[in-house]
């Protein structure tokens, strides 16, 4: 096994490191307390091609393999975690399904936009009723001629007034259940999209969630994702490559409070020494290390298996599931290493601490994984490395 990474992938990496160093890190503490959706610095992730790195070259992206890419929203929620799940959302639930599933003539309609960061897109799937039960979903289409209308509401919409290209699933029928949903491709700027004021939230503050009602919103036929009644293997694919995207913003926030753990440790004294030197200090310092980069290359070999033959499920489970995780015990250890000062909003692992906590929650909660991959395992004769 060669554990090195590509030239292109040390590039990106190196390359984005210094931008997050650069751009994002400093005015993180300032756009969290303003929840304020940085339009500015996403020109800048357009120009360097971050919002469509694994989009082909043909549709104007960025052509890069499933590791550079984590390998660049892990850099990027290193510095401001709000940015990168934006990056993670435009890349992996909007270009990557439209990609893999859309028709010859809608990928050259609607990806070069994105690829570009000219516009930004995101998924319409989860519903007030309906959010770890997909096949719940209870916004409905119906075919007008040479269009679909659709009409429901969706929740906790991440990009929602700052995007303009969707990916939509909703349902014939809601009694057809997973049988009756379908995959479509909503623009987002038009009178039958109403969205709602943006969600007070404990972390990610500077990226824009809300709620969506749609109003017969028109689709043409030809934005349809595969074919009808597909919406929930598009849904499923989709997610097995998008949770990849999360567990390496976990794995950024992780390192983020390691670093800043670090760095209080060994400049805070107490009885004559740095805490660094106490064992207690040091010895969380030690798991906290172990278990990030137990889950770092979990992560990885995933993206790597991303790109070969074979089911994505279990994997990427598992990655999502350990990083995110992980990344809370580990702003946890961050925030008691720094003792009443990581209650304060003056320190950066306050607002590490609330960034962490949703990784556990959305692209399928800890519970959902933990389903994914027992029930991968019940198809298994052995559990032995591959």
């Amino acid at each position: 096994m060669d554990f090195e990474f590509s030239e292109q992938q040390r590039m990106v990496r190196d390359m984005v490191r210094a931008f997050a160093a650069d751009r994002l890190r400093p005015g993180a503490a300032a756009r969290d307390e303003r929840g304020e959706f940085p339009a500015d610095i996403f020109r800048e992730l357009g120009e360097l091609g971050l919002l469509g790195m694994m989009t082909p070259e043909a549709y104007g992206g960025a052509g890069m393999d499933a590791l550079s890419y984590l390998l660049a929203v892990e850099e990027i929620a290193r510095a401001d975690a709000s940015v990168a799940v934006g990056v993670s959302v435009t890349n992996s639930v909007c270009q990557w399904p439209i990609a893999r599933f859309g028709s010859d003539e809608l990928k050259a309609r609607v990806l070069p936009p994105l690829a570009r960061g000219e516009v930004l897109g995101g998924i319409m799937l989860t519903e007030p009723a309906a959010g770890s039960d997909l096949a719940a979903l209870r916004t409905t289409y119906r075919r007008d001629r040479d269009r679909f209308l659709l009409s429901g509401s969706k929740a906790w919409i991440t990009g929602a007034s700052v995007g303009a290209i969707f990916v939509v699933l909703a349902t014939k029928d809601p009694s057809l259940r997973a049988r009756g949903i379908s995959a479509f491709v909503l623009d987002a700027r038009q009178p039958g999209v109403v969205v709602h004021p943006p969600e007070k939230k404990m972390g990610l503050r500077s990226s824009v969630t809300a709620a969506v009602t749609l109003e017969d919103a028109e689709v043409p036929a030809a934005n349809l994702l595969g074919s009808e009644g597909e919406g929930m293997k598009i849904a499923l694919a989709t997610l097995d490559h998008s949770r990849l995207g999360i567990a390496a913003q976990a794995l950024g926030i992780a390192q983020a409070a390691l670093d800043e753990a670090m760095t209080y440790a060994k400049q805070r004294q107490q009885f004559g020494k740095a805490i660094i030197e106490h064992q207690a200090v040091g010895f969380r310092l030690a798991d906290m290390d172990a278990e990030l980069e137990a889950a770092r290359w979990l992560t990885y070999r995933a993206a790597w298996l991303s790109e070969r033959a074979g089911k994505l499920s279990r994997t990427s489970a598992q990655a999502k599931l350990v990083a995110s995780e992980m990344a809370n015990r580990v702003v946890a250890h961050a925030v008691q290493v720094h003792g009443g000062y990581g209650f304060s909003r003056e320190f950066a692992v306050e607002r590490l601490y609330r960034d962490a906590r949703v990784t556990t929650i959305y692209e399928g909660t800890s519970e959902v994984q933990r389903m994914v991959i027992a029930r991968a395992l019940r198809d298994l004769e052995t559990t032995a490395p591959m």
